[in-house]
């Protein structure tokens, strides 16, 4: 077994495959220090407060590589300078290494505007302000949607929600004042109605029903009637209906009559006017605490009687009237007392 081993056969053919390996192995790093640029090592040059065109060509030259990071703004350097450099300058890399630029924008990263179009100005400025834009001017118009918010201009132009602009740009925001009152109503006949339309809305109010003569919904029919009448005064944000036809509204005057006598009113001017006097109330009126006078009854008197003598003549009878005393308030009547007649006396005779 050893001698097998030790034949010289063997010998050759296990130098041969060891010589074979360290060939390959000092081939492949060979290959790899020359693939790798192994030793061969470029300082960083230093390119800091130079403008990112200036050292991405020193970077070109040198035979390096770049990558830009735009860094947040900030307003005490120059716009497209370079801020920061990485590796340090100084350091050495091998050829071709991307070395990171950190440059200062142009301008402030852009935002998204929020959507707080018909929304309570108050809240609207909140949230404009948490997103970093900065309320301008405010301009208010008059409008039915009172302290809500009717749009946003940036640099004149309204701009749409999740628009893009630089950070704390500075925007006008236009607010609803209020409707405006007794605005007087235009004359739309004879208008088509996509006309009608638009003069409906420049001035302040909205299109209610639109009913089509013949029912095709076309927009350049004419407008023979409308509801309220032209002329009338009315607050901004009112409905005016329309009636529209292919017809003209001279063709249509049993039609316009008809609206008429369901839409316009007529005052009959012949009657009297109505007057309309004041009542007083007297439950309103203040009630005099004063209590009647107290009622005194009458004392019943007594009749005096005259004295009788004895005399041979019949003693007559008198009817004594006793007047009683009157009331404090005089609402007792007079009464009369009459004296009942007594009998007469017998005789006395005397011997």
């Amino acid at each position: 077994m050893l001698k097998s081993l030790f034949n010289w056969k063997v010998l050759v053919n296990l130098a041969v495959a060891i010589a074979l390996f360290v060939g390959l192995v000092w081939l492949t790093f060979r290959w790899l220090e020359y693939h790798t640029n192994h030793g061969q090592e470029i300082p960083v040059p230093n390119v800091v407060n130079k403008s990112v065109h200036d050292a991405v060509k020193i970077l070109e030259d040198t035979g390096l590589d770049y990558e830009v990071d735009s860094a947040t703004y900030n307003p005490k350097y120059r716009p497209f300078q370079v801020l920061q450099v990485y590796p340090a300058p100084g350091s050495r890399v091998k050829d071709g290494r991307a070395i990171t630029l950190k440059v200062n924008p142009r301008s402030w990263a852009p935002v998204a505007v929020p959507d707080v179009l018909n929304k309570y100005s108050g809240l609207a400025f909140q949230r404009l302000d948490q997103v970093g834009l900065k309320v301008g001017d405010t301009i208010f118009e008059p409008s039915i949607q009172k302290d809500a918010v009717l749009r946003i201009l940036f640099k004149g132009n309204a701009i749409k929600p999740g628009t893009k602009i630089p950070r704390f740009s500075i925007i006008d925001v236009v607010v609803g004042s209020g409707p405006m009152r007794n605005i007087t109503i235009p004359n739309l006949v004879g208008l088509t109605v996509k006309d009608a339309k638009a003069y409906i809305a420049r001035n302040l109010f909205d299109v209610g029903i639109v009913e089509y003569e013949d029912g095709g919904n076309d927009d350049s029919d004419i407008v023979y009637y409308q509801d309220p009448a032209s002329g009338d005064a009315r607050d901004q944000g009112m409905q005016i209906d329309l009636w529209a036809s292919k017809k003209t509204p001279a063709e249509l005057r049993d039609r316009i009559e008809q609206l008429n006598s369901m839409y316009r009113m007529r005052v009959d001017t012949t009657l009297a006017p109505i007057r309309y006097e004041e009542v007083p109330n007297f439950e309103d009126a203040p009630m005099n605490d004063v209590s009647p006078p107290p009622v005194v009854t009458p004392k019943p008197t007594t009749p005096k009687t005259s004295a009788t003598t004895t005399t041979s003549k019949p003693v007559s009878t008198k009817t004594t009237e006793v007047k009683p005393k009157a009331s404090s308030d005089n609402t007792s009547k007079q009464t009369t007392t009459k004296v009942a007649d007594k009998p007469k006396p017998p005789k006395v005779t005397i011997q």
